[in-house]
């Protein structure tokens, strides 16, 4: 017999996990509960999370509220008879009123209890981490507090940014989905470590500010804020195809060390860095090189 389950996320991460459902034939996804449209880019146009766009191509019924409170939300979660509730990316905390309903497992991009919250991969490629994961738990009133089931891990290249990490980490909760579900009867629920627990919070536009005192934190920004907000310097100049050249050594800070090619070599208070690209407000990219160029920057000048 199917197993029923109530679906709640917004974003690409939890679209894929739907998708891994839909096509499991051992799931029927009865109900889909996301986020309200939202208006999108500078034009404002109100745009369907990804989520709800692939319940509606299955002809699954979609829920939109604002909060899980509204009137007719717990009611259409219990008409809908779930075996399980599974939560990725959703964006609201649960009340108690539906936490009790069914099971509710939440499948988080982090090795639990380390990054709880809202940006866990980028918290740990800004933390250099060799290794992260995804946790599958179970939902409590905490913010992903909850017994951990199961969790699946991966080893994080040096060079690998967010987008591709994000990928690999949505390919992984997708597995580990359908697993949870298959071998929940038997799986015996873990509490989380509080002696453990670390929290990570929304990424704000400031964040990707740097100042060249570090080329490793640097570049582990570089690869945690890959789209948005990307990393710039204090006059707003962006930073793009960034290399970690020297990880140890001492430099003056923005000191031209050298010109390979259409790149740039750039002195950190520890380490330096290899830029190839740089936008200046108002300005389309460039290469480090021609940037240099146009205002007269030679080796031995400070970049910025």
């Amino acid at each position: 017999m199917k197993k029923k389950i109530v679906y709640m996320g917004t974003p690409h991460y939890a679209r894929a996990i739907l998708e891994a459902l839909i096509d499991a034939e051992d799931m029927e996804v009865v109900l889909v509960i996301t986020q309200p449209d939202r208006p999108v880019g500078r034009k404002k146009i109100l745009t369907p999370p990804p989520v709800k766009c692939v319940a509606l191509e299955h002809n699954i019924p979609v829920l939109q509220p604002s909060r899980l409170k509204e009137e007719g939300i717990e009611a259409s979660i219990v008409e809908a008879k779930p075996d399980y509730i599974v939560v990725a990316a959703f964006g609201q905390i649960l009340p108690k009123s539906i936490l009790d309903i069914a099971p509710c497992i939440n499948l988080h991009a982090s090795l639990l209890p380390q990054y709880r919250g809202a940006s866990p991969v980028q918290q740990s490629l800004l933390n250099g981490d060799a290794i992260t994961g995804v946790t599958s738990m179970l939902m409590e009133e905490g913010l992903d507090t909850g017994d951990i089931l199961e969790k699946s891990y991966f080893e994080i290249p040096e060079d690998m940014r967010l987008f591709a990490l994000m990928e690999q980490l949505t390919l992984d909760a997708s597995a580990l989905t359908l697993s949870t579900l298959r071998n929940f009867e038997s799986l015996i629920p873990i509490p989380q470590d509080e002696s453990e627990a670390t929290l990570c919070k929304k990424i704000r536009k400031e964040d990707g500010r740097v100042n060249f005192q570090n080329a490793v934190e640097i570049y582990n920004k570089y690869r945690a804020f890959e789209g948005w907000p990307g990393i710039f310097v204090e006059n707003g100049t962006k930073i793009d195809a960034l290399e970690l050249h020297q990880k140890e050594r001492s430099f003056t800070p923005y000191e031209i060390l050298s010109f390979e090619g259409d790149s740039v070599m750039v002195g950190c208070a520890v380490g330096a860095l290899c830029i190839g690209s740089l936008q200046p407000i108002s300005k389309k990219p460039m290469s480090a090189k021609a940037y240099c160029v146009g205002r007269g920057l030679k080796v031995g000048h400070l970049l910025f």
